[in-house]
């Protein structure tokens, strides 16, 4: 099984930074067998184009906005087939600033969106001061996402286990 662990964020925007740092943390792990590592920065074409590779399942990892206490984690999984439906035909994508939403479309229209997806996402407090850190309770959330991502990667290997028992 081919997984696939994306951070999404710029490290020179506060708590934007969250998924990159969360990436970083997994690196560090040498028991994540299958797993491969991208870093996509904001740029949402180059995760489209990872994706080509060919992958079972996609993790992104990014800083989210859904108006909950600051440094709360959620897993998400988005519905693929609301994606082909998801936004107006005359809606153009910016390749350089994708949110995970548009990428996903994208890549669910190109047909290299892998079966499996996850989206681990961490409420920030601020993404846009240049410079900054996180802030403590995104900081905090990091190693509890970190946890998150390495429970999709278990239950995805014990799957394998299962459907290749006789």
């Amino acid at each position: 099984m081919r997984v696939l662990v994306v951070g999404v964020g710029n490290v020179l925007r506060g708590d934007d930074a969250f998924g990159i740092e969360v990436l970083r943390r997994l690196q560090t792990r040498t028991d994540l067998s299958g797993v491969e590592f991208f870093e996509s920065g904001i740029a949402g074409i180059s995760l489209v184009q990872q994706l080509m590779d060919g992958y079972d399942a996609l993790v992104i990892v990014d800083a989210l906005d859904r108006c909950a206490e600051p440094g709360r984690v959620f897993v998400l999984e988005p519905d693929q087939e609301s994606l082909s439906t998801l936004g107006a035909p005359h809606e153009s994508t910016d390749l350089h600033q994708a949110d995970p939403e548009a990428v996903l479309r994208m890549a669910h229209a190109l047909k290299v969106l892998p079966k499996r997806v996850w989206i681990v996402g961490c409420q920030a407090i601020g993404c846009d001061d240049l410079g900054a850190r996180l802030s403590d309770p995104v900081a905090r959330a990091v190693p509890v996402a970190s946890r998150r991502v390495q429970e999709i990667i278990a239950s995805l290997t014990s799957e394998e286990v299962c459907n290749a028992a006789p």
